[in-house]
């Protein structure tokens, strides 16, 4: 989940990533900061791995790359976001968006189907209307008492079916199309936790309004699907999507402590896709659910406290991803002003990693903050020595100084919710400059 840096003059290339881009250094004291500290805004990078795209090679060693690959890190200096905007496509297929706990065929064999899910009920069979016509028509149930969710049962389940209920994990067969009836949504067997978040709250809610075995038509309005920003490359913003669905299964939610350490891994980082991807929505709360969650499925405790038996490097693995998700949730509470929960997950980051340079910068500013001088200077000293050429360490040193010093920064500096993790957000980030995505 790294902020891409724009590729050279030499190296023109599209990137494709469903990762959030993190901007976790502070910039200088307010407006007057110079053109370095400006710079120095898009300062340390999120530690992550694209699981879609292509592999930046300025990719932090920690975690960025392929699994099993091992990157050479790159003096951060060099890890700075260059704004090169027009050169990057951010792509988030819907397969990456939800999360499924067990497969029995490839995801991308899924989306490529070109046959429709439901032969024998094809939407266009059942409506032509407009979207406007079908929120006001009269043979729709409303779910919602907004009138913005609303469901037309198409085949009813058997007589005394039950309905989930939240917290189970249910299966479904989805497709879901926009006003032109275009399919941008798909999936055969989409499993999900009603409640989690896995899905969006339109899928949610449906499906506790569902029998097993019920198929229906579900209208649901943007602010139940993916509201102001849309979804790139294929939901507009604002657009209302109709989805077919079908409630195939219903069953417990599984045990995390019970299952494989391998099952783990998967569904945990899973988890932390999703929170990448309502990270980069600037959905910081739901960024930060999704990565407890994640959290809480990546161990290798069992039931009864004790360890696992566990194959060879997979608790070094599990303990790899227990530290991007540490990061990916310390930035998230830097977002939500969360200032002593973040240096607590700082703080976690380094019992597991005690040489992570973004986890050391940041828990060395965030003491710097607190006036805990002796122990910020200690720490940043020894990112320092770890990365020497990082230029936003060698400021947060210098402001360090001023302050036990006494100067004038001591007086003037504080941390502001702009200059946290800097004004510079790429456009695609900030909703006051995003452009809403055209829809094909």
């Amino acid at each position: 989940m790294e902020t891409e840096p724009c590729p050279g003059e030499q190296e023109k290339r599209v990137v494709e990533t469903n990762e959030p881009v993190l901007k976790e250094a502070y910039t200088g004291p307010g407006d007057n900061e110079s053109q370095e500290e400006k710079e120095l805004s898009h300062g340390l990078q999120q530690e992550d791995k694209e699981p879609h795209g292509e592999v930046d090679p300025r990719i932090d060693s920690q975690g960025g790359g392929k699994e099993g690959t091992t990157l050479n890190p790159l003096p951060m200096s060099e890890m700075t976001e260059i704004p090169c905007v027009e050169e990057r496509k951010l792509k988030t297929p819907s397969f990456a968006k939800t999360v499924r706990f067990s497969e029995t065929e490839s995801v991308e064999d899924r989306e490529n189907s070109e046959e429709g899910l439901f032969p024998d009920h094809e939407i266009v069979q059942w409506t032509s209307s407009s979207f406007e016509e079908l929120f006001l028509a009269e043979d729709w149930e409303n779910i919602t008492d907004d009138r913005l969710l609303r469901k037309k049962v198409l085949v009813p389940g058997p007589q005394q079916a039950v309905h989930p209920a939240w917290g189970q994990e249910v299966t479904v067969k989805m497709q879901g199309v926009l006003e032109d009836r275009t399919v941008v949504e798909k999936d055969p067997k989409l499993v999900f936790v009603i409640g989690e978040g896995d899905v969006n709250q339109a899928l949610e809610e449906c499906a506790i309004a569902m029998q097993q075995d019920e198929i229906a038509l579900l209208l649901a309005d943007s602010q139940y699907t993916y509201g102001l920003l849309g979804r790139e490359t294929d939901i507009p913003a604002w657009a209302p999507l109709l989805y077919q669905l079908q409630l195939l299964d219903i069953r417990e939610k599984p045990d995390p402590l019970i299952l494989p350490i391998s099952d783990r891994m998967r569904i945990g980082n899973q988890k932390r896709e999703r929170g990448n991807f309502h990270f980069q929505r600037e959905e910081y709360s739901m960024a930060a659910r999704a990565y407890w969650m994640a959290l809480d499925v990546l161990t290798t405790r069992t039931r009864d406290g004790s360890s696992d038996v566990l194959l060879e490097g997979e608790e070094e693995e599990v303990q790899d991803y227990r530290v991007k998700c540490l990061n990916n949730l310390a930035a998230a509470q830097l977002k939500l002003e969360q200032y002593d929960d973040a240096l607590h997950t700082s703080r976690d980051v380094l019992s597991l990693d005690p040489q992570n340079v973004k986890a050391l910068f940041r828990t060395g500013k965030l003491l710097s903050d607190k006036s805990e001088y002796q122990e910020a200077m200690e720490i940043l000293k020894k990112a320092l020595k770890l990365e020497p050429s990082t230029k936003a360490i060698h400021v947060e040193l210098s402001k360090l100084v001023k302050r036990q010093s006494g100067g004038k920064d001591t007086q003037k500096w504080q941390a502001k919710p702009a200059q946290l993790l800097g004004d510079n957000i790429a456009p695609f980030l900030n909703p006051s400059k995003k452009k809403p995505p055209v829809s094909h």
